[in-house]
C-alpha cells in the first residue's frame, strides 16, 4: 500500500471531515492514481481546483501519484493569475458566465438584476446542465456535489449557503464581482440583455397608465418584455443597493 500526503487550502476544507481541514493528512492507495481521481475520491470536485502541487511542482490533473508524494490542492483564485504555473484547463476560471441547476432559482433571479448572464431553466436535468456547460464555456453553480465530479464539465461551484441572499452574497465574493454589478441591464425572466427603447417603440405594450406617466424604457431582445421605473423598480434599487454595500462591506473586512 502506498501513502502520500494531501493537503487542502482555504474553502476546500469544506468539503473535507473536521479531522481533516487545514492540515496534511495521509491518503493510502494502490497503484499510480491520478491526481483528479484521488482527489474526487476525497469528496472534493475537480471543478473547484485550480492549483495542484506535487512535490512543490505544479502538477496537471491527468499526473499520477507516487508513494511519499506531497500534493497540495489549491481552489479556483479569482483576484490572481496563475496561468505561469498551471494550465488545468483551456480557459480561465474567472469569466463571470454561469448556468445554475434547477435548485437555485431564486439565485440566477439575483445574479440577472444584477447584470450577470445566469443561464436558468427549471426543466434542465443534468444530461443538459453538463451539455451547457462544454458547449458553452459557463461556470456551473449547484449544490449538488456529484454533478460537479462529471469529468466533462471543466468550470463549476458549490454554492455553500442555503437562504438566497447568502448565496448572492457568497458568488459575488467567491467569483469577486462587487465591481462588475451593472444592475437592471438583463431581463430577470429570460437572461438576455436590455435595450433602451423609445416610448412609441413600445406604446402597444404599455398599459395606458404608464404610457402617460413614464418616459424612460428599456426592452429585452430576448423575450420582448418592457421594463419602467415604476414603484417596482423603486423596491427593487433598494435591494440592489443593500446587496453592493454589503457586499463591499464583506469585500473590505476580508
Amino acid at each position: 500500500m502506498n501513502t502520500a500526503i494531501f493537503r487542502f487550502y482555504a474553502e476546500l476544507n469544506d468539503f473535507l471531515p473536521s479531522a481533516r481541514r487545514h492540515k496534511g493528512f495521509e491518503h493510502h492507495f494502490r497503484g499510480s492514481p491520478a491526481v483528479k481521481d484521488t482527489i474526487e475520491s476525497l469528496n472534493v470536485p475537480h471543478t473547484e481546483v485550480d492549483l495542484i502541487l506535487i512535490n512543490g511542482v505544479a502538477a496537471a490533473f491527468g499526473a499520477r501519484l507516487s508513494d511519499g508524494d506531497r500534493v497540495s490542492v489549491y481552489p479556483v483564485f479569482e483576484t490572481l493569475d496563475i496561468g505561469s504555473l498551471v494550465r488545468l484547463r483551456p480557459r480561465p476560471l474567472r469569466e463571470p458566465r454561469f448556468l445554475l441547476d434547477v435548485h437555485l432559482g431564486r439565485l440566477a433571479r439575483s445574479l440577472r438584476l444584477l447584470g450577470f448572464d445566469s443561464d436558468y431553466g427549471n426543466n434542465y436535468e443534468d444530461d443538459e446542465l453538463t451539455d451547457r456547460v462544454t458547449r458553452q464555456g459557463r461556470i456551473l453553480l449547484t449544490r449538488d456535489r456529484g454533478l460537479l465530479k462529471r469529468s466533462a464539465i471543466e468550470r463549476g461551484y458549490c454554492v455553500r449557503q442555503t437562504r438566497p441572499r447568502e448565496q448572492v452574497l457568497e458568488i459575488l465574493a467567491r467569483f469577486d464581482l462587487v465591481s462588475l454589478i451593472k444592475p437592471f441591464s438583463r431581463c430577470m425572466a429570460c437572461n438576455a440583455v436590455l435595450q433602451p427603447a423609445s416610448k412609441l417603440e413600445v406604446s402597444e405594450s404599455l398599459p395606458p397608465r404608464i404610457r402617460d406617466l413614464h418616459d424612460d424604457f428599456t426592452r429585452c431582445e430576448g423575450c420582448g418584455r418592457v421594463y419602467w421605473r415604476g414603484s417596482h423598480y423603486e423596491r427593487l434599487k433598494l435591494l440592489v443597493d443593500s446587496i453592493e454595500a454589503q457586499a463591499l462591506l464583506t469585500q473590505a473586512r476580508g
